[in-house]
């Protein structure tokens, strides 16, 4: 290791290149989810393809935890490597779930919470994806906090948004048919918030990069 702080022994940058990747699809999925719960009739066809953009940032993720066994010198401290891998998979992972779950209850009619919600999620995927690359450059890392305060306002607006839904999810319910509807969208939502949480881990895994490297 000693080596490595001098120069002697070469970094290896490729896991920028995999961090970028999962970055980017994270991007694609906040776009595809959005697409998915503003225009119902692509439901479906959203959901397989969010269940795709999942199977690449798993692949992704474990040339990450491949790429750390075998090398000696990493650009990022180890545990920092492996803990921001499985906080991007995380996103991507509750975006699936969420959607999986609304294609499993039939529920072809997003409710505005849910749209605010995918927004808010895509919102925090594109600043994840502008924070990503500057981890290249010590030079430019302090730019990252930007971006964590925008991914951390997001979530908090999901948050204040999944308790004012909560709080008149069971008010005036008709029947125990709207009842049943109605809690099938709560777990659709707490789905769609968890993803939004798991977004600010991505951003608390990037602010523990930038204070020990900027």
């Amino acid at each position: 290791m000693v080596l490595g702080r001098l120069g002697l022994v070469p970094r290896d940058e490729h896991f920028f290149d995999l961090f970028e990747r999962n970055a980017h699809n994270l991007v694609e999925g906040g776009k595809a989810l959005v697409l998915a719960l503003e225009n119902p009739e692509l439901l479906e066809t959203q959901a397989t393809h969010v269940t795709e953009i999942e199977h690449w940032c798993d692949e992704v993720t474990h040339q990450i935890m491949a790429g750390l066994n075998r090398t000696f010198v990493t650009p990022l401290d180890r545990e920092d490597i492996a803990g921001l891998a499985h906080a991007l998979d995380d996103v991507i992972d509750f975006m699936e779930a969420a959607l999986t779950r609304m294609v499993l209850f039939k529920l072809h009619a997003p409710s505005t919470l849910a749209r605010d919600l995918a927004r808010i999620i895509l919102g925090q995927t594109e600043a994840i994806n502008r924070a990503v690359p500057l981890l290249r450059h010590k030079g430019r890392m302090q730019h990252i906090r930007d971006c964590l305060v925008e991914i951390h306002r997001l979530e908090n607006q999901g948050d204040r948004l999944l308790e004012r839904a909560l709080t008149a999810l069971y008010d005036n319910v008709p029947d125990l048919a709207e009842l049943v509807n109605r809690l099938k969208w709560r777990e659709v939502y707490e789905l769609l918030e968890t993803a939004t949480d798991r977004a600010e881990d991505v951003a608390n895994v990037l602010e523990a990069i930038l204070l020990k490297h900027a």
